[in-house]
């Protein structure tokens, strides 16, 4: 695809101002959807309407794709507003910014892809994960199959854990071709539109955070797609699985850390109005809440600090920033839960009933735990890393 061919975008509006906005009004139906599990679309057009969704376009494509520090800024406001949102937003700008780099798209398929997101938002995710075999980063081939039968392709298999299913446009479903051309296993993403014959989504998400990230299992029933919508690779021609998805693994943070600046948003407030009969003045003039306060933010910046440094640096294309998203990513979603655990534990009760929005960022950033890599996994890569190094 050329420019001249392509849906020229334009380019949002990333400025403090505009974000906060963006912040807003994603806040206004983040508890609702927290509630009902319902699938977000409220928040998501107002996402697409700030032009947030393709913000990773590349400019082959007609976009003006953001800076890596630019992603960390923008999750981190999506993030404070509605975590859930945050992440199905995340995941389709993953797409276009893997396509901008991998180019596993047709033309003509992405190029209708980006004229409908001009119009309505067009979400698109990876679908990678199965309830058995678990993430691809933990290593092996997937149960998934996907064989040639004459003009189509045929996938088969079931997913788990595709956050965005119920919105999604298109998933990019990881897939094994057991005999590939080459002689070995293929592997690859075929594109399957969401409506589909034979793609299912069962309802299995019911987790204790980002309720309304719409996790589902995905079942694929003899789904048939054009060639033109798999590729494979031989597996032993494939890169190891970093899982970090390079400056998105930084993003992914991001958005936990503006859940974190949204437990200190409630708990400033809280202790500005919070006012004892026995105490006779607000709870923030007390030096111990305002030792707890300072605990929150020291964490909170600490970890904006790691992802905006390496953020920076990544844009500069410094190679030893690429290898150290993995550390960052775990020390800002570690230093997100510590300052929103730290809020719980200061005000109690208070932090804990259903009535207050604390209990459930609570319960929003404890899922930035389960992102791959898990923090095992990422410390026995950094580890691994370590160690070869001191041998050179």
């Amino acid at each position: 695809m050329s420019l001249l061919t392509a849906p020229l975008l334009d380019a949002p509006d990333l400025s403090d101002r505009a974000l906060a906005r963006v912040t807003a009004r994603l806040a206004e139906t983040a508890e609702h959807h927290d509630r009902t599990a319902e699938f977000p679309w409220e928040g998501i057009r107002a996402v697409h309407d700030a032009g947030l969704l393709t913000l990773a376009v590349g400019t082959r494509y007609g976009g003006t794709p953001a800076s890596t520090v630019d992603l960390v800024r923008v999750f981190g406001a999506l993030g404070a507003g509605d975590p859930a949102v945050a992440l199905i937003s995340a995941m389709t700008a993953l797409q276009h910014a893997a396509q901008d780099r991998s180019g596993i798209w047709p033309d003509e398929l992405y190029r209708s892809v980006l004229h409908d997101s001009r119009e309505r938002p067009v979400l698109l995710n990876a679908v990678r994960a199965e309830p058995e075999w678990g993430a691809p980063a933990r290593g092996g081939l997937p149960a998934t199959t996907i064989r040639r039968d004459g003009e189509d392709w045929v996938l088969e298999g079931r997913k788990g854990f595709a956050t965005g299913s119920e919105g999604l446009a298109y998933h990019l479903v990881w897939a094994v071709d057991p005999h590939g051309p080459s002689g070995e296993p293929e592997l690859g993403h075929a594109i399957v539109p969401a409506d589909a014959e034979g793609l299912r989504i069962e309802r299995t998400w019911d987790h204790l955070g980002q309720r309304a990230s719409s996790t589902h299992d995905v079942v694929y029933d003899r789904v048939r797609i054009p060639l033109e919508h798999f590729r494979g690779t031989p597996r032993s021609q494939l890169p190891p699985e970093s899982g970090a998805a390079g400056g998105f693994g930084l993003a992914v943070a991001a958005l936990y850390v503006g859940v974190g600046r949204a437990a200190q948003n409630f708990f400033v407030r809280f202790a500005n109005e919070r006012v004892p009969t026995s105490l006779g003045r607000p709870i923030a003039t007390t030096e111990r809440i305002r030792s707890v306060a300072g605990e929150i933010e020291a964490q909170l910046v600490q970890a904006e600090e790691v992802l905006l440094s390496l953020a920076a640096r990544v844009d500069t294309g410094d190679p030893q920033a690429a290898e150290r998203v993995l550390a960052g990513k775990l020390l800002a979603t570690r230093s997100a839960v510590t300052a929103v655990e730290t809020a719980v534990a200061a005000l109690g009760n208070p932090g804990l009933t259903r009535h207050h929005p604390l209990e459930r960022h609570l319960r929003d950033v404890l899922a930035s735990r389960v992102h791959p890599p898990q923090d095992d996994a990422a410390l026995v890569i950094l580890g691994t890393r370590s160690l070869a190094a001191a041998l050179r």
